[in-house]
C-alpha cells in the first residue's frame, strides 16, 4: 500500500515541539565511520523495529550535510547511555561546536563488526549495518540490522524530558 505524501502541516510547530517535550526518551550516542569518514550525534530518536531479525531505527535531521556519512557508510551504531554520560551527550549533541574528532576524543571507543564506533562504558551498544534509509520531512530515517551487540551495566539511564536531561 502507498501513501501520500506529507503536506504543509496545520499543527504549529512550536505547539508540536512542546508537546514533543513530554515525552520522557532515552539518549543515544549515533555514530558511524568508513570511507565517508566518521561522525556522531546525540538523539533521542531511536528504537527497535524487530527483534525477529533484531533491527533498529534512528532518525537524524537532515540540516546537517555531515549526517550524509551515515548513508553513504552503510553502518552505524546506537550507544544507550547511562546517567554519568550527560557531558559526552551535551558534546555530541553540538555544545561546544567542536569537530568531529575533538568530539570523539573525550570517550574511549571499540568497534565490533561494522566498523561503527561503540562508546566504552556506555549501558548498551548496537553495530548495525543500514537496511534502508528515507527522507520523511526534516529527517533522515535509518533502519539497521543490529549485526553485534555489547552490554555493560545495569546503571540508571539517562533521559531526556521537558528539555533537560535526567536520570531513571
Amino acid at each position: 500500500m502507498e501513501y501520500g505524501l506529507l503536506t504543509t502541516s496545520t499543527i504549529d510547530r512550536d505547539s508540536f515541539r512542546d508537546a514533543m517535550s513530554r515525552f520522557a526518551s532515552a539518549v543515544h550516542l549515533v555514530t558511524t565511520d568508513g570511507p565517508a569518514g566518521r561522525r556522531g550525534v546525540t538523539v533521542s530518536s531511536a528504537c527497535s523495529v524487530s527483534d525477529e531479525p533484531a533491527t533498529l531505527l534512528v532518525c537524524l535531521n537532515t540540516s546537517s550535510p555531515a549526517n550524509d556519512r551515515f548513508e553513504n557508510n552503510g553502518n552505524f551504531a546506537v550507544n544507550l547511555l547511562s546517567e554519568d554520560s550527560e557531558a559526552i551527550a551535551r558534546t555530541f549533541a553540538g555544545e561546544g561546536q567542536l569537530e568531529s574528532d575533538a568530539r570523539f576524543a573525550k570517550g574511549e571507543w571499540e568497534v565490533l563488526q561494522t566498523g561503527a564506533p561503540l562508546l566504552v562504558g556506555s549501558l548498551a551498544g548496537f553495530d548495525c549495518r543500514i537496511l534502508e534509509a528515507k527522507i520523511v520531512a526534516t529527517h533522515r530515517v535509518l533502519i539497521g540490522e543490529v549485526v553485534a551487540i555489547r552490554t555493560g551495566s545495569k546503571s540508571p539511564s539517562l533521559v531526556y524530558l521537558d528539555r533537560t536531561y535526567r536520570s531513571l
